[in-house]
Protein backbone atom coordinates (compact mmCIF):
# COMPACT_ATOMS: atom_id res chain seq x y z
CA UNK A 1 0.00 0.00 0.00
CA UNK A 2 2.69 2.10 0.91
CA UNK A 3 4.92 1.40 -2.48
CA UNK A 4 1.36 2.10 -4.23
CA UNK A 5 0.86 5.25 -2.44
CA UNK A 6 4.65 6.78 -3.89
CA UNK A 7 3.61 5.71 -7.20
CA UNK A 8 0.84 7.61 -7.43
CA UNK A 9 2.99 10.27 -7.28
CA UNK A 10 4.98 9.42 -9.92
CA UNK A 11 2.69 9.49 -12.82
CA UNK A 12 1.43 12.86 -12.42
CA UNK A 13 1.15 14.76 -15.47
CA UNK A 14 1.17 17.69 -14.51
CA UNK A 15 1.21 20.61 -11.85
CA UNK A 16 -1.19 23.05 -10.14
CA UNK A 17 -0.41 26.32 -8.92
CA UNK A 18 1.35 27.19 -6.40
CA UNK A 19 3.29 23.00 -6.71
CA UNK A 20 6.76 22.53 -8.12
CA UNK A 21 7.22 20.23 -10.82
CA UNK A 22 6.73 17.20 -8.15
CA UNK A 23 3.75 18.19 -7.04
CA UNK A 24 4.09 19.30 -4.02
CA UNK A 25 2.87 22.69 -2.50
CA UNK A 26 5.44 25.49 -2.82
CA UNK A 27 5.28 27.36 0.50
CA UNK A 28 9.35 28.20 0.32
CA UNK A 29 11.84 28.46 -1.76
CA UNK A 30 15.88 28.04 -0.95
CA UNK A 31 18.90 29.34 -3.15
CA UNK A 32 21.87 27.18 -2.85
CA UNK A 33 25.18 27.02 -4.80
CA UNK A 34 25.93 23.60 -5.77
CA UNK A 35 29.33 21.61 -6.32
CA UNK A 36 30.12 23.21 -9.56
CA UNK A 37 29.33 26.53 -8.19
CA UNK A 38 25.84 26.74 -9.98
CA UNK A 39 22.78 28.76 -8.29
CA UNK A 40 20.21 26.56 -7.79
CA UNK A 41 16.40 27.67 -6.44
CA UNK A 42 14.64 24.72 -4.78
CA UNK A 43 11.92 23.73 -2.62
CA UNK A 44 12.63 24.10 0.63
CA UNK A 45 11.89 20.74 2.29
CA UNK A 46 11.32 19.14 -0.92
CA UNK A 47 8.52 16.05 -0.50
CA UNK A 48 9.68 14.15 -3.54
CA UNK A 49 13.71 13.26 -4.93
CA UNK A 50 15.84 11.59 -7.32
CA UNK A 51 19.51 10.57 -6.76
CA UNK A 52 21.33 10.24 -9.84
CA UNK A 53 25.06 9.37 -9.89
CA UNK A 54 27.18 6.54 -8.41
CA UNK A 55 26.50 6.64 -4.14
CA UNK A 56 24.26 9.64 -4.50
CA UNK A 57 21.06 7.40 -2.74
CA UNK A 58 23.86 6.28 0.02
CA UNK A 59 24.14 10.06 1.04
CA UNK A 60 20.32 10.85 1.01
CA UNK A 61 20.14 7.39 3.10
CA UNK A 62 22.60 8.25 5.43
CA UNK A 63 20.44 11.89 5.99
CA UNK A 64 17.74 9.18 7.11
CA UNK A 65 15.72 11.08 4.00
CA UNK A 66 15.51 8.11 1.36
CA UNK A 67 11.48 7.77 1.67
CA UNK A 68 11.70 11.23 -0.35
CA UNK A 69 12.72 9.19 -3.08
CA UNK A 70 10.60 8.60 -5.83
CA UNK A 71 12.68 6.91 -8.45
CA UNK A 72 16.13 5.42 -8.93
CA UNK A 73 18.65 4.05 -11.57
CA UNK A 74 18.47 0.63 -12.76
CA UNK A 75 21.46 -0.85 -10.42
CA UNK A 76 19.53 -0.64 -7.08
CA UNK A 77 16.77 -2.75 -8.81
CA UNK A 78 19.15 -5.74 -9.79
CA UNK A 79 19.30 -8.85 -7.80
CA UNK A 80 22.92 -10.50 -7.65
CA UNK A 81 24.80 -12.69 -5.61
CA UNK A 82 27.03 -10.36 -4.49
CA UNK A 83 26.30 -6.85 -2.86
CA UNK A 84 28.45 -4.92 -0.74
CA UNK A 85 26.34 -2.11 -0.70
CA UNK A 86 24.94 -1.60 3.04
CA UNK A 87 22.33 1.20 1.91
CA UNK A 88 21.29 -1.00 -0.31
CA UNK A 89 20.11 -3.59 1.66
CA UNK A 90 19.22 -1.78 4.58
CA UNK A 91 16.31 -0.91 1.84
CA UNK A 92 15.27 -3.44 -0.52
CA UNK A 93 12.07 -1.55 -1.51
CA UNK A 94 14.33 0.01 -3.48
CA UNK A 95 14.61 -2.38 -5.96
CA UNK A 96 10.53 -1.82 -6.29
CA UNK A 97 10.98 2.01 -7.49
CA UNK A 98 10.81 3.19 -10.91
CA UNK A 99 13.50 3.61 -13.18
CA UNK A 100 15.33 7.10 -13.90
CA UNK A 101 17.90 5.65 -16.06
CA UNK A 102 21.25 3.75 -15.84
CA UNK A 103 23.32 3.51 -13.20
CA UNK A 104 26.51 5.76 -13.55
CA UNK A 105 24.49 8.58 -14.00
CA UNK A 106 22.90 7.66 -17.32
CA UNK A 107 20.06 9.33 -16.85
CA UNK A 108 16.56 8.87 -18.97
CA UNK A 109 14.88 12.78 -18.78
CA UNK A 110 11.59 10.99 -19.99
CA UNK A 111 11.73 8.64 -17.39
CA UNK A 112 12.62 11.62 -14.89
CA UNK A 113 9.64 13.50 -15.77
CA UNK A 114 7.53 11.10 -14.97
CA UNK A 115 8.75 10.44 -11.94
CA UNK A 116 8.25 14.14 -11.23
CA UNK A 117 10.79 15.25 -7.94
CA UNK A 118 11.11 18.13 -6.20
CA UNK A 119 14.73 18.07 -6.95
CA UNK A 120 17.52 15.97 -8.45
CA UNK A 121 20.38 15.23 -6.98
CA UNK A 122 23.81 14.87 -8.72
CA UNK A 123 26.76 12.92 -8.47
CA UNK A 124 29.96 13.04 -11.00
CA UNK A 125 28.82 15.41 -13.01
CA UNK A 126 32.00 17.19 -14.40
CA UNK A 127 30.54 20.39 -15.76
CA UNK A 128 27.70 22.63 -14.92
CA UNK A 129 26.47 22.43 -18.90
CA UNK A 130 25.36 19.11 -17.77
CA UNK A 131 23.87 19.64 -14.76
CA UNK A 132 22.12 22.69 -16.70
CA UNK A 133 20.94 20.77 -19.76
CA UNK A 134 19.70 18.17 -17.29
CA UNK A 135 17.63 20.67 -15.83
CA UNK A 136 16.67 22.35 -18.81
CA UNK A 137 15.48 19.02 -20.48
CA UNK A 138 13.06 18.33 -17.25
CA UNK A 139 12.37 21.14 -15.97
CA UNK A 140 13.57 20.19 -12.35
CA UNK A 141 16.18 21.65 -10.20
CA UNK A 142 19.34 19.94 -10.49
CA UNK A 143 21.82 19.85 -7.70
CA UNK A 144 25.36 18.77 -8.86
CA UNK A 145 27.42 17.00 -5.68
CA UNK A 146 31.25 16.25 -5.80
CA UNK A 147 31.02 12.97 -3.66
CA UNK A 148 34.17 13.05 -2.10
CA UNK A 149 35.49 10.47 -0.19
CA UNK A 150 37.60 9.61 3.60
CA UNK A 151 40.53 10.51 2.23
CA UNK A 152 42.28 13.42 0.59
CA UNK A 153 38.92 14.61 -0.75
CA UNK A 154 36.93 14.06 2.50
CA UNK A 155 36.17 18.26 2.61
CA UNK A 156 34.39 17.11 -0.80
CA UNK A 157 32.72 14.53 0.83
CA UNK A 158 31.55 16.29 4.36
CA UNK A 159 30.43 19.51 2.23
CA UNK A 160 27.80 16.90 -0.43
CA UNK A 161 26.65 15.76 3.15
CA UNK A 162 26.29 19.27 4.54
CA UNK A 163 24.54 20.86 0.74
CA UNK A 164 21.91 17.85 0.43
CA UNK A 165 21.16 18.15 4.60
CA UNK A 166 20.14 21.41 3.28
CA UNK A 167 18.21 20.83 0.88
CA UNK A 168 16.66 18.11 2.86
CA UNK A 169 16.16 20.12 6.05
CA UNK A 170 18.47 17.80 7.42
CA UNK A 171 20.88 19.81 8.54
CA UNK A 172 21.64 18.24 12.10
CA UNK A 173 21.63 14.64 10.72
CA UNK A 174 24.05 16.31 8.23
CA UNK A 175 26.11 17.54 11.22
CA UNK A 176 26.05 14.12 12.92
CA UNK A 177 27.37 11.96 10.03
CA UNK A 178 30.57 14.50 9.88
CA UNK A 179 30.89 14.34 13.59
CA UNK A 180 30.60 10.24 13.82
CA UNK A 181 33.23 9.59 11.18
CA UNK A 182 35.34 12.41 12.43
CA UNK A 183 35.44 10.87 16.04
CA UNK A 184 35.97 7.31 14.71
CA UNK A 185 39.06 8.11 12.52
CA UNK A 186 40.11 9.99 15.41
CA UNK A 187 39.58 6.76 17.69
CA UNK A 188 41.62 5.02 15.53
CA UNK A 189 44.45 7.59 15.31
CA UNK A 190 44.28 7.15 18.58
CA UNK A 191 44.95 3.68 19.11
CA UNK A 192 47.50 3.21 17.19
CA UNK A 193 49.93 7.10 17.32
CA UNK A 194 51.73 5.67 20.13
CA UNK A 195 53.42 1.94 18.41
CA UNK A 196 56.51 2.52 17.16
CA UNK A 197 57.62 2.49 13.47
CA UNK A 198 59.97 -0.31 13.97
CA UNK A 199 57.47 -1.80 15.53
CA UNK A 200 55.21 -2.11 12.93
CA UNK A 201 54.48 -5.27 11.08
CA UNK A 202 54.38 -5.10 7.26
CA UNK A 203 51.34 -5.66 5.02
CA UNK A 204 49.44 -5.97 1.96
CA UNK A 205 45.96 -5.95 0.76
CA UNK A 206 44.89 -7.26 -3.00
CA UNK A 207 41.94 -7.86 -4.86
CA UNK A 208 40.55 -4.49 -4.52
CA UNK A 209 37.83 -3.61 -6.71
CA UNK A 210 38.14 -1.22 -9.10
CA UNK A 211 35.93 -0.14 -11.92
CA UNK A 212 35.05 -4.04 -11.33
CA UNK A 213 36.25 -6.94 -9.80
CA UNK A 214 40.30 -7.66 -9.68
CA UNK A 215 42.53 -10.18 -8.75
CA UNK A 216 45.61 -10.12 -5.70
CA UNK A 217 47.78 -7.91 -7.82
CA UNK A 218 45.43 -4.87 -7.88
CA UNK A 219 45.65 -2.55 -4.07
CA UNK A 220 45.61 0.43 -3.13
CA UNK A 221 48.89 2.52 -1.93
CA UNK A 222 46.63 4.97 -0.05
CA UNK A 223 44.35 2.31 1.30
CA UNK A 224 41.87 4.58 4.31
CA UNK A 225 41.69 1.56 6.63
CA UNK A 226 45.30 1.11 6.51
CA UNK A 227 46.01 5.13 6.95
CA UNK A 228 43.38 5.04 9.58
CA UNK A 229 45.35 2.65 11.82
CA UNK A 230 48.55 4.04 10.61
CA UNK A 231 49.50 0.34 8.93
CA UNK A 232 53.25 -0.16 7.30
CA UNK A 233 52.01 -0.69 3.66
CA UNK A 234 54.26 -2.24 1.77
CA UNK A 235 52.48 -0.43 -1.37
CA UNK A 236 52.63 2.78 -0.43
CA UNK A 237 55.42 3.89 -1.34
CA UNK A 238 53.39 3.72 -5.06
CA UNK A 239 51.92 6.81 -4.10
CA UNK A 240 48.68 6.44 -6.36
CA UNK A 241 45.40 5.47 -5.57
CA UNK A 242 44.78 2.68 -7.38
CA UNK A 243 48.12 0.35 -8.68
CA UNK A 244 48.61 -3.46 -10.35
CA UNK A 245 51.44 -4.36 -8.70
CA UNK A 246 53.87 -7.14 -10.14
CA UNK A 247 53.89 -10.40 -9.06
CA UNK A 248 57.24 -10.12 -8.61
CA UNK A 249 57.40 -7.09 -6.55
CA UNK A 250 54.74 -8.45 -4.15
CA UNK A 251 57.24 -11.44 -3.80
CA UNK A 252 60.31 -9.13 -3.06
CA UNK A 253 58.44 -7.01 0.21
CA UNK A 254 57.40 -10.25 1.01
CA UNK A 255 54.83 -8.45 3.61
CA UNK A 256 54.16 -10.43 7.31
CA UNK A 257 50.31 -10.31 6.76
CA UNK A 258 47.92 -10.05 3.83
CA UNK A 259 44.41 -9.08 3.69
CA UNK A 260 42.10 -9.73 0.41
CA UNK A 261 38.93 -7.39 -0.33
CA UNK A 262 36.39 -9.68 -1.01
CA UNK A 263 34.87 -8.39 -4.28
CA UNK A 264 37.89 -10.34 -5.76
CA UNK A 265 35.50 -12.88 -5.34
CA UNK A 266 33.32 -11.68 -8.32
CA UNK A 267 35.79 -12.86 -10.67
CA UNK A 268 37.69 -16.18 -12.03
CA UNK A 269 40.30 -16.93 -10.48
CA UNK A 270 40.07 -14.59 -7.64
CA UNK A 271 42.52 -13.53 -5.65
CA UNK A 272 42.37 -15.99 -2.80
CA UNK A 273 42.68 -18.70 -6.28
CA UNK A 274 46.03 -17.46 -6.89
CA UNK A 275 47.22 -17.44 -3.08
CA UNK A 276 46.09 -21.13 -3.07
CA UNK A 277 47.20 -21.98 -6.89
CA UNK A 278 50.40 -19.93 -7.59
CA UNK A 279 53.62 -21.56 -7.11
CA UNK A 280 55.00 -17.82 -6.42
CA UNK A 281 52.31 -16.54 -3.76
CA UNK A 282 52.91 -19.88 -2.15
CA UNK A 283 56.59 -18.84 -0.99
CA UNK A 284 54.89 -16.01 0.69
CA UNK A 285 55.93 -16.03 4.46
CA UNK A 286 51.66 -14.79 5.13
CA UNK A 287 50.53 -16.92 3.34
CA UNK A 288 52.91 -20.23 4.89
CA UNK A 289 51.79 -19.21 7.65
CA UNK A 290 48.09 -18.05 7.19
CA UNK A 291 48.44 -14.84 7.70
CA UNK A 292 45.62 -13.89 4.86
CA UNK A 293 42.49 -12.32 6.11
CA UNK A 294 39.19 -11.26 4.23
CA UNK A 295 37.97 -7.46 4.54
CA UNK A 296 34.57 -6.32 3.20
CA UNK A 297 34.54 -4.59 0.17
CA UNK A 298 34.30 -1.23 0.27
CA UNK A 299 34.57 0.65 -3.05
CA UNK A 300 31.06 -0.94 -4.15
CA UNK A 301 29.26 1.87 -6.54
CA UNK A 302 31.88 4.62 -5.39
CA UNK A 303 32.81 4.39 -1.66
CA UNK A 304 31.04 2.90 1.41
CA UNK A 305 31.73 4.69 3.95
CA UNK A 306 30.71 3.06 6.55
CA UNK A 307 32.72 -0.69 5.70
CA UNK A 308 35.77 1.69 5.51
CA UNK A 309 35.78 2.21 9.21
CA UNK A 310 34.52 -1.10 9.77
CA UNK A 311 37.02 -2.78 7.71
CA UNK A 312 40.16 -0.11 9.48
CA UNK A 313 38.76 -1.31 13.07
CA UNK A 314 38.75 -5.38 12.05
CA UNK A 315 42.58 -4.69 10.56
CA UNK A 316 43.21 -3.11 13.67
CA UNK A 317 42.20 -6.18 15.50
CA UNK A 318 44.96 -8.47 13.64
CA UNK A 319 48.02 -5.53 13.14
CA UNK A 320 47.75 -4.59 16.77
CA UNK A 321 45.19 -7.16 19.25
CA UNK A 322 46.25 -5.34 22.09
CA UNK A 323 45.42 -1.32 21.01
CA UNK A 324 41.80 -3.44 19.32
CA UNK A 325 41.10 -5.82 22.30
CA UNK A 326 37.86 -4.08 23.58
CA UNK A 327 36.46 -4.56 19.91
CA UNK A 328 34.17 -7.23 18.23
CA UNK A 329 34.82 -6.48 14.62
CA UNK A 330 31.40 -8.15 13.26
CA UNK A 331 29.91 -5.92 16.08
CA UNK A 332 31.13 -3.17 15.40
CA UNK A 333 30.54 -2.73 11.82
CA UNK A 334 26.95 -3.49 12.93
CA UNK A 335 27.02 -0.39 15.47
CA UNK A 336 28.45 1.73 12.12
CA UNK A 337 26.10 0.11 9.70
CA UNK A 338 23.08 0.72 11.78
CA UNK A 339 24.07 4.64 12.97
CA UNK A 340 24.84 5.11 8.91
CA UNK A 341 21.65 3.03 7.12
CA UNK A 342 19.70 2.35 10.11
CA UNK A 343 20.11 -2.09 9.99
CA UNK A 344 22.54 -4.00 11.42
CA UNK A 345 23.77 -5.64 8.00
CA UNK A 346 27.26 -7.12 8.42
CA UNK A 347 25.59 -11.19 8.24
CA UNK A 348 24.00 -10.63 5.18
CA UNK A 349 27.06 -9.46 3.42
CA UNK A 350 29.58 -11.78 4.75
CA UNK A 351 26.96 -14.53 3.58
CA UNK A 352 27.06 -13.36 0.51
CA UNK A 353 31.14 -13.35 0.11
CA UNK A 354 30.67 -16.75 1.61
CA UNK A 355 31.62 -15.72 5.66
CA UNK A 356 34.90 -15.19 4.66
CA UNK A 357 34.95 -11.22 6.07
CA UNK A 358 36.69 -10.76 9.24
CA UNK A 359 37.96 -14.56 9.06
CA UNK A 360 41.16 -15.67 8.36
CA UNK A 361 41.44 -17.51 5.07
CA UNK A 362 43.26 -21.14 5.06
CA UNK A 363 45.11 -20.80 1.85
Amino acid sequence: MALTAIFAGCTSDGSTAGETPGGSTVSETVTITDALGREVTVPKNPESVVCSGSGCLRYLTYLQAEDKIVGVDDIETEETKFDARPYALANPQFREYPLIGEFRGADDPEKIIACNPDVIFKTYVTSASDADELQDKTGIPVVALNYGDLGVNRADMYQALTLMGEVMGKEDRAKDIIGFFNSSIADLNARTESVAEDAKISTYIGGIAYRGPHGFQSTEPSYPPFMFVDAYNVAGEMGTEHADVAKEKIIEWNPDVLFVDLSTLQTTPSAIDELQTDESYQTLDAVKSDEVYGVLPYNWYTSNHGSVIADAYYIGTILYPEQFSDIDPAAKADEIYTFLVGEPVFDEMNIAFNNTAFTRIAV
